[in-house]
């Protein structure tokens, strides 16, 4: 059998229950598949055939790190899934500006540039003419380091804005109040193709929609709309094995928050079928590589 390496963080040395639930389907295509820890110095990645990406949800914390290990398995001519282009694409969300040209509409967004001079929330809400926004940093993940703010309340989050803008970069977006009421979009598609998707809440109170801070996930099924518009943000990049299409209705329209395509959480055990649809995608990317 073919060994596939799971690539995962230390805190899930053996995988999250979701990403358990691939390894009878894959063994189904003749693949052994194992957990890996990614910065695990002592491990022997030339054994595996391939590496999956999947929950290196520490990955942001040393993303110098993460990606010299993705470069390492890539000069070593092992197999990435997701491909180690696409990755290092991903990581960092100025991606959405390269796919607002390509015509996907996204959550309105500012981009401050390093060189600019100091830049204060507030008169910028108000140029924007925002409300509400969200401070997130350029490399980030499960809202790590994320601040919702409002225009009569900046003090908190412009000392986080102005941290990240000296730093690693920041992004200021646009607060859509429709997360709170209908909920975010996600929509996991696996070799191009739509598998299902789930409807993400915030707790009463709150912004975040991860369960980490008490956010509530469930099955839905997506308006043809909303669909379509994530079909087009997928199709907007190069071949991927796994990706979620992260996104809020507002006014009628489909915007895009986020395309994950690093180690996104893929709630397989929302839908029976998600497992074996993986695996499939998993086990033809691999033949095409090996």
């Amino acid at each position: 059998m073919l060994r596939l390496a799971l690539a995962t963080a230390s805190k899930y040395p053996n995988l999250t229950e979701d990403d358990r639930l691939l390894l009878d389907p894959l063994a189904q295509h003749g693949i052994q598949a194992h957990p890996a820890i990614w910065n695990d110095p002592n491990q022997d990645w030339s054994a595996c055939a391939a590496v999956l990406i999947r929950s290196c949800w520490d990955y942001h914390l040393q993303p110098e790190l993460f990606f010299a290990w993705i470069q390492q398995l890539h000069a070593a001519n092992i197999p990435i899934l997701n491909p180690a282009p696409l990755l290092r694409w991903n990581a960092n969300k100025s991606y959405l500006r390269d796919l607002d040209t390509k015509g996907v509409p996204i959550v309105p967004t500012f981009w401050p540039e390093h060189n600019e001079n100091l830049i204060t929330l507030q008169q910028k809400l108000c140029d924007l003419c925002w409300h509400k926004a969200v401070v997130k940093p350029r490399i980030s993940a499960t809202a790590y380091r994320t601040q919702l703010v409002t225009k009569d309340d900046t003090s908190a989050a412009q000392k986080l804005f102005d941290e990240l803008h000296r730093g690693p970069g920041v992004m200021l977006q646009k607060y859509i109040d429709s997360i709170t009421i209908e909920g975010e979009w996600s929509l996991i598609f696996f070799a191009g193709t739509f598998s299902h998707a789930i409807i993400k809440q915030p707790r009463p109170g709150d912004f975040r929609v991860q369960n980490d801070f008490g956010g509530t996930a469930r099955r839905a099924d997506p308006p043809p709309h909303v669909l379509a518009s994530a079909i087009r943000a997928v199709e907007a990049v190069d071949p991927t094995v796994y990706a979620r299409v992260d996104g809020v209705v507002d006014d009628g329209r489909f915007l895009l928050m986020e395309l994950e395509l690093i180690e996104p959480m893929l709630f397989l055990a929302d839908h029976p079928e998600a497992p074996t649809r993986f695996a499939a995608a998993i086990a033809n990317a691999v033949a095409r590589t090996t």
